[in-house]
């Protein structure tokens, strides 16, 4: 079996690839503006979605996440493991 493909060879004729370079450009132009709405409408999306969320939790003060009322610093717990030097470590 033998797989046909046209040949994509320019057309001689210059009136043909003057509308083959016309027909390209328009192509283009019409992908570039379909993406260009695409991207728009995803911004405002995402800026009417911010806004939203905002509203929602509304204006609380931000809290420090260093310290508390009292003055005495946070605590981060967690599992740790004191590594010496020059030891070899396996992670």
């Amino acid at each position: 079996m033998r797989l046909f493909l046209h040949s994509m060879r320019r057309p001689r004729h210059p009136v043909a690839r003057f509308l083959s370079l016309l027909l390209g450009l328009a192509v283009i132009g019409v992908l570039l503006v379909f993406g260009l709405m695409v991207a728009g409408v995803l911004l405002v999306g995402g800026v009417i979605l911010l806004t939203i969320r905002q509203w929602k939790q509304g204006a609380a003060p931000a809290k420090s996440v260093s310290s508390t009322a009292n003055g005495q610093p946070a605590i981060l717990e967690g599992e740790f493991r004191v590594l010496r030097p020059g030891r070899p470590t396996t992670h």
